[in-house]
């Protein structure tokens, strides 16, 4: 098949969702009204509760909800074929994700802005809250502590992704500064961001490679890992970063900073779909990968896992967390909702459709390993060959779309050696970003979680953000260096895809509870989150079987205890939907 009808219909298909699925919910479902307040107005704090306009917003929750996902759940679960990955993210986003999203933003709106977990409490039960802010911490916990050590890695990858990283922070404190005293957001923004792709072409006569730094070279003569030293010394910086990034005003870092990488976002679907259009490459990639379901082979089974590998682009159970988290407390309109919320997912899908294309197609084009040339299907199996070799480090999982897009690239005039660190400045911008709102959600809910059985003192110090930041980070900072080399975040890895997945069938549960209170189709919500559920619970029981197999007491033990608090979670809703039948009669 050719790539170019793959993102036509794509492309055509989501624009039709928008405007028919998704204006459905918005009108009949969920009844947006402009006039709502929202809780930015309401509780305005200048920090965390700020009006600002639907574009910043989109900005600012598309790249908070994006961060490496889109990009590596679809670079991995191609494995089993383009046509299952494609369908999963195309049919997924738009009758899952997107109303995930999109559901769980109005409705913390209506409930000040409160997080899933904490408005749980108010939809379901006082105690249920518990049970899913539990389960909320420690995705977070995970989200914080792997994602110091992966852009850590990326760092090495990609040094010359260095200057341009870091050198974001600087610009868009310049922007927020030029939007806060009310000039063009649009025009400055483009400024920022051309200034930006400036510090690229720096980034690549400038590449930062700490391991050219004398102190890390002695160390490693005398037997450290140069590997880790400069891991450790990226994590220790990044840690310092974003305990200060999640305390600022999210006007000042934030916001500007996720309005510029929007605007790289765009830039980088224009470049890859034009690289498309001219190059046209064939799909290469095997529509069913044959080779990944016979009995010699090292791949799992392809159900339930391709519903867990691939979360972002299709549903995500951290995007419930980001849409009531940060963005809702920046939404000025309530109607701004299906845009920022609906639309920012099907912008994802639509992201890992290109990604796919980019590994099914543009990989084709050429691939040079180990002094061959490899195209079509044979450049596929240099990175697909076995599930090991799709998974050995964030490298190879990157790799693959990495070299893929470079090669649509040259077909506009984007020489590798350029469009190599453009792709990678946009992955890594992304993860800081994911890093940073993280962070800022993660403190946000521990308050909640607390605060209620605090006051005085006590109380005050837990609003501090300065303080409760500090735990959070703190306590990050402690998983991911209790194993040499920043690998102890790693520890908990294995458990994330699973979790995550289930907060997206949990947030899906609590959308189908308020919707059945509120007399409206309950069903929308309550069949994909079956199905996300038993997808997950499937593949929870084929982990836990394993961690006992294994003899891993740590993950079998949380394994247990999330299934546990799910239960307890699931039967407080059955409970308080009983309770409001008999009400009703």
């Amino acid at each position: 098949m050719n790539s170019v009808i793959i993102i036509i219909i794509a492309f055509a298909g989501y624009l039709v969702a928008y405007h028919t699925y998704g204006k459905y919910l918005a009108s009949k479902i969920f009844r947006l009204e402009k006039n709502n307040k929202m809780p930015s107005e309401e509780l305005y704090d200048g920090v965390d509760y700020v009006p600002t306009k639907r574009n910043i917003v989109f900005g600012h929750h598309f790249t908070t909800i994006a961060g490496l996902g889109p990009i590596v759940g679809p670079a991995i679960g191609i494995i089993w074929g383009w046509l299952p990955a494609i369908l999963w993210v195309f049919f997924g986003s738009i009758f899952m994700g997107a109303l995930h999203d999109f559901s769980t933003l109005i409705i913390s709106a209506r409930h000040k802005g409160k997080t899933i977990g904490d408005m749980t409490g108010e939809i379901v039960d006082p105690g249920s809250r518990y049970a899913f802010q539990l389960i909320m911490q420690l995705l977070l916990f995970i989200v914080l502590s792997v994602f110091a050590l992966i852009i850590s890695t990326l760092f090495m990858l990609y040094p010359e992704s260095v200057i341009p990283v870091w050198a974001q922070l600087p610009i868009a404190l310049w922007l927020g500064h030029q939007i806060q005293k009310g000039k063009n957001d649009l025009l400055y923004s483009v400024i920022a961001v051309l200034i930006m792709y400036a510090t690229i072409i720096l980034g690549i006569y400038f590449p930062v490679d700490l391991a050219g730094i004398p102190v890390f070279q002695e160390l490693s003569d005398i037997g450290y890992s140069m590997s880790n030293l400069v891991t450790v010394s990226w994590c220790i910086v990044l840690f310092i970063y974003v305990y200060f990034a999640s305390t600022l005003p999210v006007q000042k870092l934030l916001q500007p900073r996720d309005y510029i990488n929007s605007h790289q976002l765009m830039i980088a679907i224009i470049l890859i779909v034009a690289g498309i259009f001219i190059a046209h490459p064939v799909i290469s990639a095997p529509a069913i990968n044959h080779k990944a379901f016979s009995s010699v082979s090292d791949v799992p089974d392809m159900m339930p896992v391709l519903f867990i590998i691939i979360a972002c682009g299709a549903i995500s159970g951290f995007h419930s967390i980001a849409s009531s988290g940060t963005t809702v407390k920046q939404l000025k309109n309530e109607k701004d909702s299906l845009f920022i919320g609906y639309g920012g997912m099907l912008t994802e899908g639509f992201l890992a459709v290109l990604v796919l294309v980019c590994i099914a197609g543009g990989l084709g084009i050429g691939l040079e390993k180990d002094g061959m040339l490899y195209t079509g299907s044979d450049a596929f199996f240099q990175y697909y060959s076995s599930w090991t070799t799709a998974n050995s480090g964030i490298g190879a999982k990157l790799e693959s779309f990495i070299v893929g897009a470079a090669n649509l690239f040259e077909f506009i005039g984007i020489p590798e050696h350029i469009g190599r660190p453009m792709i990678a400045v946009f992955i890594v911008s992304f993860a800081n970003t994911t890093l940073d709102s993280a962070t800022r959600i993660q403190r946000l809910s521990l308050q909640e979680l607390i605060r209620s059985k605090k006051s005085g003192a006590k109380r005050r110090t837990i609003e501090n953000r300065y303080i409760t930041t500090f735990m959070v980070v703190l306590l990050a900072a402690t998983m991911t260096f209790i194993r040499p080399g920043g690998k102890g975040a790693l520890i908990l890895w294995p458990l994330f895809g699973a979790l995550n997945q289930l907060l997206a069938a949990l947030g899906l549960a609590i959308v189908s509870i308020y919707l059945y209170k509120k007399k409206k189709n309950y069903l929308l919500a309550l069949i994909p989150m079956i199905f996300v559920l038993v997808m997950t619970l499937w593949a929870m029981e084929k982990n836990l079987l394993q961690f006992i197999s294994d003899q891993n007491i740590l993950l079998a033990s949380i394994s247990v205890l999330v299934i546990l608090l799910t239960i307890w979670l699931l039967a407080g809703g059955v409970t308080s939907v009983i309770r409001s039948k008999k009400l009703n009669v």
